[in-house]
């Protein structure tokens, strides 16, 4: 190939990974799962994937980790 030949990537090319799944949202009603840091009923199902925290949680895990510059 010279360099006055471009390769046009297809899809077939692509070796991105694939989107995660949507995030579960908030549930209207029970069942809540609790909360992994203090035990408290969260605002997100039993069903909801990875860590789920109570508003109180979520807040003081956003201070930690928000910027401090």
């Amino acid at each position: 190939m010279d360099q006055t030949e471009q390769h046009a990537p297809d899809s077939t090319d692509l070796s991105y990974c694939p989107a995660p799944a949507a995030p579960a949202g908030r549930v209207a009603g029970p069942p809540y799962a609790d909360c992994v840091e203090c035990g408290k009923p969260t605002e997100y199902g039993v069903a909801t994937p990875g860590v789920v925290l109570c508003p109180v949680c979520e807040w003081q895990d956003a201070q930690r980790t928000a910027c401090s510059g």
